[in-house]
């Protein structure tokens, strides 16, 4: 369960960065993987949220 925490983690902080890429440099491609890389994230963490959730009904 650590691991996946840490993992999350570190897509959020590269989505930050890929963000502050385009903000200092402009360029465009930076914004849409970073955006790529938050979608997929989050994708990811709500499932494993859930997953945490059906096992504490069940």
């Amino acid at each position: 369960m650590l691991l996946f925490r840490f993992l999350i983690l570190i897509c959020l902080l590269s989505a930050a960065v890929s963000f502050a890429l385009y903000i200092g440099t402009g360029q465009p491609h930076y914004k849409v993987w970073g955006w790529k890389v938050l979608k997929w994230t989050l994708l990811s963490a709500l499932c494993f949220f859930l997953v945490l959730v059906l096992e504490r009904v069940a």
